[in-house]
């Protein structure tokens, strides 16, 4: 099991692009991003280093596991 990376709001946002989500719109210091067949939409903050409790939660809101996240988050 890999260990949760420490991200910026900015790079865990093209992460998730990776994956097949898509940026809607911005709301004061929070992107959307929504991915067709998905439900959920995710409200990324984009602060300089996001808390691993908050990234935890997007990562599982999307749909993926942490080994998954962090292949995508090299890129």
């Amino acid at each position: 099991m890999v260990s949760l990376p420490v991200l910026s709001g900015a790079k865990a946002v093209r992460a998730f692009q990776q994956a097949g989500w898509q940026v809607v719109r911005q709301r004061g210091s929070h992107i959307i991003l929504i991915k067709s067949g998905h439900i959920a939409s995710l409200s990324i903050p984009q602060h300089k280093e996001l808390a691993p409790g908050t990234l935890r939660a997007l990562i599982r809101a999307a749909g993926l596991t942490v080994d998954e996240f962090v292949e995508l988050a090299k890129l």
